[in-house]
């Protein structure tokens, strides 16, 4: 392995084991199945988005294009938005928002039209090209997450959709009480 940028050789990630041991020699009161658990979906979630993001620069994209793009399929047709909904739904300030429409509509992505009905209103709606990149995401990332599930039979497959789910409306129920 190189060199890092400060010169530094880098440090192997510890196993999920390893790093719990860590942590309950420095603080006793640790849960370890708990810890496996949360330390476990970090680290799949960072690794996850490492790939998702290999995938969508090989296609041209950039991950927070594709969550812009996502966010108008999952809009459903005529898959439009306006530029505040989507800043909304993706967490953006709104200057971020039109930074990146901006962006996306050089890259013929999504386009950008005053809304006919209110003219102060504008609405970025998916191309074509926006909905063909989004499907070939869509592909890429189908094969990976098949891949990743291989070892998992349809039924752990539908209990470990349960469960995760499960955590994420606990997690969002307790976000939305702050």
């Amino acid at each position: 392995m190189g060199d890092t940028a400060d010169g530094l050789q880098p440090v192997p990630e510890p196993s999920l084991d390893e790093q719990i041991a860590v942590y309950q020699r420095e603080f006793q009161d640790l849960d370890p199945q708990v810890e496996k658990v949360v330390s476990a979906l970090s680290r799949l979630n960072r690794r996850m988005n490492v790939a998702y993001g290999r995938q969508t620069a090989a296609l041209g994209i950039s991950n927070a294009e594709w969550e812009v793009l996502k966010a108008l399929v999952i809009s459903g047709a005529p898959y439009r938005m306006g530029p505040s909904e989507l800043a909304k739904q993706l967490g953006l300030t709104p200057a971020a928002m039109t930074h990146r429409i901006d962006r996306m509509t050089a890259e013929g992505l999504v386009t950008r039209e005053r809304d006919e009905s209110n003219r102060v209103r504008v609405i970025v709606e998916l191309t074509d090209e926006g909905r063909s990149k989004w499907l070939d995401a869509m592909r890429a990332a189908t094969i990976f997450e098949e891949d990743l599930l291989q070892d998992l039979s349809t039924k752990e497959r539908g209990v470990l959709g349960d469960m995760l789910t499960r955590l994420l409306d606990r997690v969002e129920d307790l976000q939305s009480r702050n």
